[in-house]
């Protein structure tokens, strides 16, 4: 079984879904699967772009021409969330080049992260950032690896108060401080979590996941393939016969499809340099989408190579 392109809705189960009509406004391709941003709506792609690594590729004009590439890719695939920190080095500046030489693409989604241990230097590092994107303003930012979150995330939302950015979050990744972070969601009224979720690292469904669903936090999932290296541990294994029923044609469409499925994700971002890699990431937002028998169908495969 599987679900057919529809937009799952915030509070409802895994089959719950509302008609995509408002991806045409977007110039969205027909295609793409979407997900609300359940404090307002809006709708997002399921897959977006992450920049760890891949980015930092410093003041080196081919590389940053490879990763201007792969972001035109990106938008010419109905795609819209790119990500990035201050901790990522050079693939702010990166990013920044590659919407100018596209003319700053109106359906970009920003996604920035404030990253210092000095309450007081935030504000200046977040405008850093953007004149490093040139952007207006950051759609969301979210305040790093909860780094003084005590002190930067009443900043951010007062700066959302502001009108000086729409959405505020926390991450998270591999599996760090989620005690910390389901008290924060709990009790801060925050937009955005994002965090580590794949088919192995399963650990957010007992209590993050769930707990988003209950308070309307929007779900970004970061390192879906472990930096690569799920790709490369399964890649060398056979698919599964059933993967048609998927609706995944590689291993990186197959675990894609895995995190995206879960009702409680609304975006996921692998990284990647490579164009003919970002266009099969977004294939795997288009389509169908396991059900919850077949998730634990692809679980138990995984598990048993």
């Amino acid at each position: 079984m599987a679900i057919t392109r529809r937009t799952a809705v915030q509070g409802l189960g895994i089959g719950a879904f509302l008609p995509l009509a408002p991806r045409l406004a977007l110039g969205q391709p027909a295609g793409i699967l979407m997900r609300p941003i359940p404090a307002s709506g809006e709708l997002l792609p399921v897959v977006g772009l992450g920049t760890w690594i891949t980015f930092n590729v410093g003041d080196d004009p081919g590389l940053r021409d490879e990763c201007a590439a792969v972001i035109a890719a990106f938008f010419d695939g109905g795609g819209r969330m790119i990500d990035s920190s201050p901790m990522y080095s050079s693939s702010q500046p990166t990013i920044g080049y590659g919407l100018r030489k596209l003319g700053h693409p109106k359906r970009l989604f920003s996604a920035e992260k404030v990253w210092i241990s000095h309450p007081e230097q935030g504000g200046p590092q977040i405008e850093a950032s953007r004149a490093y994107w040139g952007v207006d303003k950051f759609d969301l930012v979210q305040v790093h690896n909860l780094v003084s979150w005590e002190k930067h995330l009443p900043a951010l939302i007062e700066m959302k108060a502001a009108g000086r950015l729409r959405y505020v979050g926390i991450t998270t990744s591999e599996g760090r401080r989620h005690r910390e972070t389901e008290s924060i969601m709990a009790s801060q009224p925050i937009d955005f979590v994002q965090l580590t979720y794949n088919i192995l690292d399963r650990e957010p469904e007992q209590r993050i996941l769930p707990l988003a669903r209950e308070k309307g936090i929007a779900v970004i999932v970061n390192r879906p393939f472990r930096q690569g290296d799920l790709v490369r541990q399964f890649e060398d294994g056979p698919l599964p016969d059933w993967r048609a029923e998927t609706g995944a044609r590689n291993w990186a469409q197959f675990l894609l499809k895995f995190i995206i499925s879960h009702p409680a994700v609304t975006c996921a971002i692998p990284a990647t340099t490579r164009v003919d890699h970002v266009r099969e990431n977004l294939e795997a937002a288009s389509g169908t989408l396991p059900d919850e028998q077949m998730r634990r169908r692809m679980i138990d495969y995984v598990e048993a190579l």
